[in-house]
């Protein structure tokens, strides 16, 4: 893009697109109905050019937000958006990445009566991730062998046409969910927040004009792609490989392999899975949506926090990730687990890969895995069925010239916690326990963060599941740190407990408590002598 840019006019306009994407995700996050949601914050927002292009990405989940782009180009490529339109998805195959994060993508036009004549002037995006989109288990995260039994999939549909909410569609969405109240309001949030969107970035047109606010937004991919070229020449030219693995894929026992080559040559670099297991059974395969958004969260890692999130820094980065592998899976394969459990291994194998260009720069592995833990039944104070879902935090890897930070969520996921007293107030469990688990992270000049140990007890008989890792191969150490402790999983029945998979469905009964071990950070550097 040509033309005379004024840095004080880019900047001032790269933070008004940042907080329109924020002032969506906290008007999503205070009209939203579900603790996932409201509490958890397991949402994202961002917004596009009139290409469908990233402008600005909220504060929010790494993996929605890399992967968001894809949701965006499947609407637009379904149908034309006209004004009032909504469009819905959460195809894994189609732009989406697991079946409950469902995208709203809603077109923003902001100059003259005629707008229905042009196409939009810009887009908005909200996803958020929905405690129970139907399917075999209640939280639509368990564990299965083919998608159809993971719960509604939703090709590109308009929930709503020109500002009314298409009542059949929405119909058939809540007769498929086990809560169709609570994801009724999860989707009209949704909506509020694109709508609201849609009224600041007409605000700031109105204010600039049309012609200078999409010139700046071109100026913003541009100054992105310079910011990533000029990161890239700072890493050595050469060719970076590493490997890392799952535990297993919940179905076969054997251990799937992530392997990466980084090759950077200037100011450009590829990414190559080439080598990486083939897709598998189990859930946990990942499509193409989610290896790219983890390659754009690594090296996001690596530039200045200030620049900002757009389009513009994948453009230097070429990502081969082959069909039918379990960083690009085709259908039917499963993938509930591949955005939470595999979006986190494939970072651990960049990292680790990254860490021989950059050794000084790059951290020991996180706990690399999400702890997923979903339940649901029916709740014998209401006579209303339930359903839950929530990740666990872990152990932070530590830093060159810093401790790994204890019980916090890490790499792909940004959310927070459920606060027990909401837990307990709106679902049948008592809270046993919940406090760091202490020593679990590595050993070394600087240590891993430790992990969470959570109990939950169950006042009613459910139906549970479990998506974790990291149960036998441990997060590692770099530079000569430990690797931090492997997670564990237990359930104890009356007074006797049992360990479980990293993967599982299970019935549980009334007074069953459910442990989750979180793995620890791994350590960085050869430990201290101590004299």
């Amino acid at each position: 893009m040509s033309g005379r840019v004024d840095p004080i006019r880019l900047e001032i306009l790269k933070n008004l697109f940042h907080s329109v994407a924020e002032e969506m995700g906290a008007a999503l996050r205070r009209s939203a109905f579900s603790p996932n949601i409201k509490e958890r914050r397991d949402y994202s927002c961002a917004v596009f050019d009139a290409r469908g292009e990233a402008l600005a990405m909220g504060d929010h989940m790494p993996v929605h937000l890399g992967s968001m782009p894809m949701s965006v180009a499947a609407a637009l490529a379904a149908f034309p958006l006209g004004p009032g339109d909504v469009a819905m998805l959460n195809d894994p195959y189609a732009g989406g990445t697991h079946l409950p994060d469902i995208t709203l993508v809603m077109p923003v036009f902001t100059a003259g009566r005629h707008a229905s004549r042009r196409r939009p002037d810009f887009y908005v995006a909200s996803r958020a991730h929905h405690a129970d989109v139907g399917g075999a288990q209640a939280g639509s995260m368990s564990l299965t062998q083919e998608i159809f039994a993971e719960g509604l999939r939703i090709p590109p549909v308009k929930l709503c046409r020109s500002g009314e909410i298409d009542r059949d569609v929405l119909a058939l969405v809540l007769a498929n969910v086990r809560t169709p109240e609570e994801r009724q309001g999860d989707l009209t949030a949704q909506i509020a927040a694109c709508r609201t969107g849609g009224r600041r970035l007409a605000e700031i047109v109105a204010r600039y004009g049309l012609r200078e606010v999409t010139a700046y937004a071109g100026h913003l991919l541009e100054y992105s792609d310079r910011i990533m070229r000029a990161t890239l020449r700072g890493i050595p030219s050469g060719r970076y490989s590493a490997e890392d693995f799952l535990d297993d894929d919940g179905v076969t026992p054997q251990p799937v392999r992530i392997r990466v080559s980084i090759t950077v040559r200037g100011d450009r670099a590829r990414v190559d899975f080439t080598g990486s297991a083939s897709q598998c059974a189990g859930s946990i395969n990942a499509v193409e949506a989610i290896t790219v958004s983890a390659v754009y969260y690594a090296f996001r890692c690596l530039v200045d926090e200030q620049v900002p999130a757009t389009a513009g820094l994948l453009r230097p980065i070429q990502v081969i990730a082959p069909a039918g592998t379990v960083v690009n899976a085709r259908p039917p394969c499963a993938v509930a687990g591949g955005n939470v459990e595999t979006s986190q291994r494939i970072v651990d194998t960049l990292l680790r890969a990254l860490a021989r260009a950059l050794p000084r720069r790059v951290p020991a592995a996180s706990q690399g895995t999400m702890n997923n833990v979903s339940f649901g039944g029916v709740d014998p104070r209401s006579g209303r069925a339930f359903a839950y879902y929530e990740t666990i935090a872990g152990g932070m890897g530590a830093r060159p010239g810093c401790d790994g930070i204890s019980g916090i969520h890490t790499h792909m996921t940004n959310s927070l916690n459920t606060p027990v007293e909401i837990l307990e107030h709106v679902y049948p469990v008592r809270v046993r326990r919940y406090n760091l688990r202490r020593g679990s992270g590595g050993r070394g000049k600087w240590r891993g963060g430790d992990g969470i140990v959570r109990e939950l007890e169950f006042l009613v008989p459910a139906e549970a599941s479990l998506l974790s890792d990291r149960r036998r191969i441990a997060p590692y150490g770099l530079a000569g740190g430990a690797s931090g402790a492997r997670g564990k999983n237990t359930l104890i029945r009356r007074g006797r407990a049992r360990e479980l998979p990293s993967k599982t469905s299970l019935q549980v009964e009334k007074g069953d408590v459910l442990r989750i071990e979180s793995p620890g950070g791994g350590g960085w550097g050869k430990p201290r002598r101590v004299v």
